[in-house]
């Protein structure tokens, strides 16, 4: 069983890096809160190796992923007390070797990929970045039916994944000289890479951002639609973690879709609006593909939301 020390520290590591999904984590059952603080915190140390501020050489980096992925799974020991209880919660809940593999692999391409031509290439690397996560989280919820909720826990993953790229386009050039928009995206509205590293925003951008943001609200729909798998005291949190994500894109229409001058952030105070409005649908109704609807800026068809705020039509501008 993993101790209280390792999941105190797991849970700071959340606390610090991950806000809008702490902020979610906070409302799922104890049985499973505690044991996503530990996967998030895996999560983290193994991404700090690729991007964070000290990462050694690319060959160091490989080496310290692969120390990573043996001692997560157990095969080799190791006094680091977040990869220790990893491993013990792989081993309590099952969770797949396979996407603890598939996840390092995706941190391993992040070392010498930093462009990807299609979505297909993106797809594939959110797999282990973001849809592996969705399935490791799916084995620690345990519900009746896997098989039923897992393509649903895969496209959430990718959607929430999607709108942190789009969120964070700037930062990510800036930070770490990546663009996660498809090339064939940028290169079908008349986007160049000169372009985005001058942060130079115009009607081209903008279509390109609305293309993707239109996809990315695909997988929302697709996720949400599998909510109702999970056990009931953990469908709440799943939805309320998916408003929060999708928000993203509120504040992306708020801005024009203009995320290469300035990247935007929710606050606190938007999280606890969308807490509240989204707790008073559920108490309302308890079938998360209809509070989602209700409550979420996620488009459905040509309506606009049913709340305010979410921003002005969303139409592609003629190119």
């Amino acid at each position: 069983m993993v101790a209280d020390d390792q999941i105190a520290r797991s849970k700071r590591i959340q606390q610090r890096t991950g806000k809008t999904f702490h902020f979610a984590t906070r409302v799922l059952p104890e049985r499973v809160r505690e044991p996503t603080y530990v996967l998030y915190a895996f999560f983290r140390v193994a991404d700090e190796v690729v991007d964070g501020a000290e990462t050694g050489s690319p060959e160091e980096q490989r080496r310290e992923l692969d120390r990573l992925r043996e001692a997560a799974l157990g095969r080799e020991e190791t006094d680091d007390a977040v990869l220790s209880a990893f491993a013990e919660l792989c081993e309590e809940h099952d969770i797949a070797e396979e996407d603890v593999e598939t996840f390092i692999a995706a941190m391993r391409s992040d070392i010498d990929t930093d462009r990807y031509e299609t979505y297909d290439d993106l797809e594939a690397y959110m797999d282990g970045s973001a849809s592996a996560v969705g399935r490791m989280m799916t084995a620690v919820m345990d519900p009746e039916d896997p098989e039923a909720a897992l393509p649903h826990a895969t496209a959430l993953g990718d959607a929430f994944q999607l709108s942190n790229f789009l969120r964070d386009v700037r930062e990510d050039i800036v930070e770490l000289d990546r663009v996660y928009l498809p090339q064939e995206t940028l290169r079908e509205y008349g986007v160049t890479e000169e372009q985005l590293k001058r942060f130079e925003f115009d009607g081209n951008v903008e279509a390109a951002m609305r293309h993707e943001l239109r996809r990315a609200e695909s997988l929302y729909k697709e996720g949400v639609a599998g909510i109702k798998y999970l056990p009931e005291d953990c469908q709440f949190a799943v939805l309320l973690a998916a408003v929060l994500y999708a928000e993203h894109h509120a504040l992306i229409r708020e801005r024009g879709f203009d995320t290469l001058t300035e990247t935007p952030d929710l606050g606190t105070v938007r999280n606890l609006k969308l807490f509240v409005r989204t707790r008073w649908a559920w108490f309302r109704c308890k079938d998360p593909e209809t509070v989602f609807r209700r409550v979420s800026c996620v488009r459905y068809g040509d309506s606009e939301p049913n709340r305010s705020g979410a921003g002005h039509a969303d139409r592609v501008p003629a190119r």
